[in-house]
């Protein structure tokens, strides 16, 4: 699958069943995904993999934040909607000379990466936030370290193969381009005439 096709046909898939790629599968994809921009080869980020009754444990653990037991079960639950939950931790290196937005946009970009290497392989996938990003149980039980930070999870199986190659409607972007020199034509035309630059 070329890359125009991998861009314009990947989606975050609702539904995903197995298989799911294997650990060493998983590591190799994310050993090719670190080759997006990353400032300084940082790479400021972690997963945490989860797989059958660890995510149980997980599921249990956001149920500590659940605000009744239905809401609990439904928690639990979600972790189920694929093979594999793949936890994203952000580990930024603090007090570098590469700022921390920059780190932040590599963990984004490397991760964009991976949803397209696990698409062009025929694997689904769907970046979740929610709860997970929000909880302090859930960062407990994952073992985060103080300065880290939950961006969310992969769900990642295999989707319905009728969904893999729909391309998505494109969209005119040409207003989020604009040439420089139309800059300097809208800025110099703002000046009153006879006014001098100081």
């Amino acid at each position: 699958m070329d890359v125009t096709t991998a861009i314009l046909t990947r989606r975050s898939q609702q539904v995903l069943d197995g298989p799911s790629p294997g650990d060493e599968e998983f590591i190799h994809l994310v050993r090719d995904a670190s080759a997006a921009p990353d400032h300084g080869r940082l790479r400021p980020w972690r997963f945490v993999l989860l797989r059958g009754d660890d995510r149980d444990v997980l599921g249990n653990a956001l149920a500590e934040d659940a605000e009744d037991e239905q809401n609990a079960r439904q928690l639990t639950a979600k972790l189920h909607r694929a093979p594999l939950t793949a936890i994203l931790v952000f580990s930024p290196h603090a007090g570098h000379r590469i700022p921390e937005w920059e780190q932040l946009a590599a963990a984004s970009c490397m991760t964009h990466s991976l949803m397209l290497l696990l698409h062009s392989r025929g694997y689904g996938s769907i970046w979740r936030t929610g709860r997970l990003a929000r909880s302090a149980s859930a960062r407990a039980v994952l073992g985060l370290v103080e300065g880290e930070q939950l961006l969310g999870s992969l769900d990642i199986g295999t989707p319905d193969p009728a969904s893999l190659h729909t391309r998505r409607p494109q969209e005119d972007v040409s207003a989020r381009v604009t040439l420089f020199r139309d800059v300097i034509r809208h800025e110099t035309a703002k000046v009153p005439v006879g006014s001098h630059a100081a």
